[in-house]
């Protein structure tokens, strides 16, 4: 049996929203007994400071300024990670609509992203790691022993994200503009647009269900662990 544990692997795991990274990765860091680190949260995180703040988010040095005061800290539990801003649990606040919409909008400048990926990076460091995001592949752990690029179709992922958020009563055609929206701006960015890495293994969950991505992934990591004897 491969001791995940002894070797240590980095596992990269990016693509658009929607389609499945969160789920799948803590799914998979549980699986071979890893962390999950959940890059998302921790840009929901300072957004929800900018918000709280009532700091612009077009305002790229004040929300610089903003994330070196933070301490955005991920604690890994059964159930997933809980999320700490400044000492203060805010798990469940950061997956609400508004802190879902300023996050895109917050990460789109490059001085907040060198920042985060200073912070990720200093939080995998050694490895036995499951991080999930849009640039992780390409920026954050270039050299990860796995990269995974998830995709799905554009109305699948929208289904997924009104059944995840359980919004009540909101239009579809508005969810749908606000996907291609974010699916915009991730992917034109100036500063680490979405693209899948040219290692990666590019897997398409339209037709796959939750447990199907899961069980390739760790098929994946297991034929890795093997090629690294």
């Amino acid at each position: 049996m491969v001791d995940f544990n002894s070797k240590k692997l980095i596992i990269a795991i990016d693509g658009p929203a929607g389609a499945g990274k969160s789920t799948v990765a803590a799914r998979v860091a549980r699986k071979l007994g890893y962390v999950n680190l959940d890059s998302g949260a921790m840009y929901r995180a300072l957004a929800l400071k900018a918000i709280e703040g009532d700091a612009a988010f077009e305002d790229e040095d004040a929300l610089v300024k903003m994330a070196h005061g933070s301490r955005i800290r991920l604690e890994p539990t059964v159930s997933g990670n809980r999320v700490l801003l400044d000492g203060r649990d805010v798990s469940g606040r950061i997956r609400e609509r508004d802190v879902t919409e300023a996050a895109s909008k917050v990460s789109v400048h490059p001085a907040v992203r060198a920042w985060m990926v200073a912070r990720q990076r200093e939080m995998g460091l050694g490895g036995g790691v499951v991080m999930e995001g849009r640039d992780i592949g390409t920026k954050v752990f270039p050299d990860a022993d796995l990269k995974i690029f998830l995709d799905a179709d554009p109305v699948i992922r929208e289904q997924r994200r009104l059944d995840q958020q359980r919004i009540k009563g909101a239009p579809a055609e508005s969810m749908a503009a606000e996907l291609r929206e974010r699916d915009l701006r991730d992917r034109t960015r100036a500063a680490s647009p979405l693209v899948a890495a040219e290692d990666a293994m590019l897997l398409d969950s339209t037709h796959l269900s939750e447990d199907a991505v899961v069980e390739q992934i760790e098929r994946l990591a297991r034929e890795k662990l093997a090629a690294k004897g």
